[in-house]
Parts: structure tokens; C-alpha cells; sequence
């Protein structure tokens, strides 16, 4: 198995990167110096597109640049784990790196889950180990941007990874955001039609996950614009509100965009809370 330039190419045209990824330029010989191997020249080319973010809110790249990069990439598996497989070896059927053939992450998921390359062979050849919480272990002959492009394209499945319950695949970026929550009234029209008016004010936007309750009507939707990227939850089931996140830089857009777009929706905005951020909105567009 060795790199080939479609294997991007093909995730690029499923998954669109970042116009300006975050942390994905760097030394590359230090950060291989650092490590004590060499890596594969897939993954190098995936960083330098998508830079540090996460894949559908599931998987995230551990990129080595950046100072404030909580998501590393380091090669202390053995470190971390080494105490806990000397009390269950049983539990680690693979070496971990600096061991011949050990593992090392470059990828976590959203529950906390190891992707992993299996460092036999040369770099380009490194198969991924996928490592659960639960100590299971998927392998796959496939580099870490093949192993992306199949999970996304749904033609590689996991048993402990979720699929994209048929929405369309996206990559956010890691950024600064500011989060508001914004408490309405419920106001004369059905939840589905406010629904469908707050997504046309903020028109064009996609899909990021539903959830319905099958023991009453709470409701979460998600979505993201498309142009600003910025991430919107509707619900009802933890009140009537709008959960938004956005830049620092869009705080006054936003306002202005979301509250517009409430006042259409027939409601009116009982407060707003900043959770994350600087600057809480006022109750007007």
C-alpha cells in the first residue's frame, strides 16, 4: 500500500477543507526528529489541507503544529498505557511506539477512541488500527486519508464508530468561537415552520444532525451555513432556543442575522447567555 495524490483528491471533493487551515504548516523534519520515526507522506498532505479540526464531530486530526494545540500528535501511547497493559495485557494485543512495530495515534474521535497507525514496514505502508475505548481493535489496510474518504463515503464501516446517518460529510476547522444561547417565545406558528423559516434567513445551509423524541415533542436540529460556517442548534429539549456558534470577528453579523431571523419566526428573544465568548447580545436586531 503506498500514497497516491487520488486518495485526497477524492476526499477534498467529498469533504471540503478549510480555505485557511489551522496549524497545517510546520517543520515537518523536526516534528519527525521529535517523534524518533518518520511519517507517512499521506498524512502530511492531509494536514496540510485540513489542518487541526474534526471530521463529521467524530474524528479529529492530531496535528503537531501550533502552541495551543490540545491534540498533539505525539508518540506517548506507551507512557500513558504502559502501566495499565502490565496489570491487563490482555488488553493490548499491539505493541505501542517507541516498541518495534507500536502503535501511534494520529487521530482521536469524539468519544475517545485511539486511530492509530501500526508502525510496521515503511511509513507509506502503515496500516490503521482503530482502538476503542473498550480495548477492541479494528485493523485496516488502508493510510489514515483512505481510512477518512471510506468512512465518509460509507465505504468503510466500523463497529464502534457511528456512520453519517446519511448527511452530508463536513470538516470544522479548530477555531476560536463564541457560543450564545438565545431562550424564545414560542410564538403562534409550529415548531417545523419556525424551523424552516430560521434556516431560510440564514439560507444556504446543511444538514448536521436531528433528534426527535419518541416520548414527546422535544426536538433538536442542527445545521450549518454554508458561507460563514457558522453552527446552529434549534430545540425545544432543553427549552425553546437557539444555540449558535460563530468567530469572534462575526459576533455583530451573527447578531443581527439570527435575531432577523427570529423576529420572522414570530418569537421574541427572552435573554441571551454568552457561554463562550466575549459580549452577550442585546434582546433587538
Amino acid at each position: 500500500m503506498s500514497f497516491s495524490s487520488p486518495l485526497l483528491t477524492d476526499l477534498v471533493r467529498r469533504v471540503p477543507p478549510p480555505s485557511r487551515p489551522t496549524g497545517g504548516q510546520g517543520d515537518w523534519a523536526a516534528v519527525e526528529a521529535s517523534l524518533g520515526t518518520r511519517l507517512p507522506s499521506d498524512f502530511k498532505a492531509l494536514v496540510a489541507t485540513y489542518g487541526r479540526g474534526e471530521f463529521c464531530d467524530v474524528i479529529g486530526l492530531c496535528t503537531p503544529f501550533g502552541e495551543d494545540n490540545p491534540v498533539r500528535l505525539t508518540a506517548d501511547l506507551l507512557e500513558d498505557y504502559g502501566l495499565s497493559r502490565e496489570m491487563f495485557p490482555e488488553r493490548y494485543p499491539y505493541p505501542l511506539f517507541p516498541e518495534p512495530g507500536g502503535l501511534i495515534a494520529w487521530g482521536l474521535t469524539d468519544v475517545g477512541h485511539h486511530l492509530c497507525w501500526l508502525t510496521v514496514g515503511e511509513p507509506d505502508s502503515w496500516p490503521v488500527v482503530l482502538w476503542s475505548r473498550d480495548d477492541d481493535h479494528e485493523e485496516y489496510d488502508c493510510c489514515a486519508t483512505d481510512f477518512i474518504e471510506g468512512w465518509t463515503s460509507g465505504r468503510i464501516v466500523s463497529e464502534v464508530m457511528p456512520d453519517d446517518e446519511g448527511l452530508a460529510p463536513w470538516f470544522d476547522a479548530a477555531r476560536e468561537e463564541v457560543h450564545v444561547y438565545v431562550p424564545l417565545s414560542e410564538g403562534p406558528l409550529p415548531y417545523p415552520e419556525r424551523l424552516r423559516i430560521l434556516r431560510e434567513e440564514l439560507a444556504p445551509t446543511v444538514d448536521r444532525g436531528s433528534f426527535h423524541s419518541p416520548y414527546n415533542d422535544s426536538r433538536q436540529d442542527h445545521f450549518a451555513t454554508v458561507e460563514t460556517g457558522w453552527r446552529l442548534t434549534y430545540e425545544t429539549a432543553y427549552g425553546h432556543q437557539i444555540r449558535v456558534a460563530f468567530p469572534p470577528e462575526d459576533s455583530e453579523r451573527a447578531r443581527r442575522a439570527v435575531l432577523g431571523a427570529v423576529a420572522s419566526m414570530g418569537c421574541e428573544v427572552l435573554s441571551t447567555n454568552t457561554v463562550h465568548g466575549a459580549g452577550a447580545w442585546g434582546p433587538t436586531p
